[in-house]
């Protein structure tokens, strides 16, 4: 395990994530890596808390994901479920939230379709003067860090499997192609990888890439993104001698107006096909946070290359990253 000190009680964004940050969490995981290819792929780490795995949206992977990890590291779990719960009877989101902590809960995950939810939990949580951590698995439009990292770690380990750093990123160039207009998980790359040090490089039509998001991105951290940052309206030109694409999911539950002429013309001009990665640095890999629209974001067959595509890695890196994230937060209070 790495030695380096970790002070971070919640991890809401990565916006302020530093450079010693992103490198304990990676080496972290690449121990708990190991672990996961053992027999026994279980430590007693975190015996004795329980994680609360709070998700007031669906999810397939990161909920499964997030219980994976903490198990593995000898947790008890709750998991909540919206559909199921008194809040159908009226309880508010922070009821829902001190009732866990009145079970002995130390350590909250929460996913959300609102933004702000994960840190207006974590801000209460802190108010009461309790040791619960709040962990943001996805909020609205806002974050969704845990998939930036393993997303990170994902790339990170395909370079040095054992010593994953950010600082062999820089210089890289990544695109990121698709729904970005919507993508917490876009936002969340965004800053692990110019923290990075490497050349990001934004494709989607306009409307699902306003220049009201660049406005934004810009006026948080316009210090470090000037260089770094590029937004296109094509996609060749992202595509252009890149060594990795991210391609994202066109997330039509969040549409609430006619984006896009169809998913056939969508898939034309921004799909990423075999065609369209000649433009690419020869040993080009292709990551998809899931779920996968085949056929829309990504062909088929492309997505089921193991030559070109780390869909698949990226789900296996998810229990490690998820739980040195767990390990991290939650090692202070054994």
């Amino acid at each position: 395990m790495p030695t380096t000190t970790w002070n971070r009680h919640h991890v809401i964004s990565l916006a302020d994530f530093t450079p010693a940050e992103y490198n304990t969490v990676l080496q972290t995981a690449a121990s708990f890596q190991e672990v996961l290819s053992r027999r026994t792929k279980k430590v007693p780490t975190l015996q004795g808390q329980v994680v609360a795995n709070l998700f007031f949206e669906p999810s397939t992977r990161t909920r499964s994901s997030f219980e994976l990890a903490a198990k593995r590291l000898s947790a008890d779990t709750l998991n909540f479920a919206a559909s199921t719960s008194s809040m159908t009877k009226g309880e508010t989101i922070l009821d829902t939230a001190k009732t866990y902590l009145a079970m002995g809960t130390d350590i909250m995950v929460i996913r959300h379709k609102e933004a702000g939810v994960p840190n207006a939990i974590a801000q209460e949580m802190d108010r009461l003067g309790v040791r619960v951590s709040v962990l943001n698995a996805g909020d609205g439009q806002h974050e969704h860090p845990s998939q930036a990292l393993l997303d990170l770690f994902t790339i990170c380990t395909l370079i040095d499997r054992d010593r994953p750093n950010i600082e062999m990123l820089a210089g890289k160039k990544i695109a990121i192609v698709g729904d970005i207009l919507h993508s917490r998980v876009a936002r969340s790359n965004i800053w692990s990888l110019i923290a990075s040090g490497a050349q990001v490089h934004l494709a989607a039509p306009p409307t699902l890439l306003p220049k009201l998001f660049a406005e934004y991105i810009y006026s948080e951290k316009t210090d470090i993104l000037n260089g770094q940052l590029f937004l296109h309206w094509q996609l060749e030109p992202a595509l252009q001698d890149a060594d990795f694409v991210m391609t994202l999911r066109l997330q039509k539950e969040r549409m609430t107006a006619h984006l896009l002429p169809s998913l056939r013309e969508y898939h034309q001009l921004f799909g990423i096909t075999r065609q369209k990665l000649q433009l690419c640095n020869s040993n080009v890999k292709v990551l998809h946070p899931g779920p996968v629209n085949r056929g829309v974001e990504i062909s088929s067959d492309l997505m089921d290359d193991p030559e070109f595509s780390l869909i698949q890695s990226q789900v296996t890196s998810g229990v490690a990253v998820r739980m040195a994230l767990l390990y991290l937060i939650g090692s202070g209070k054994t």
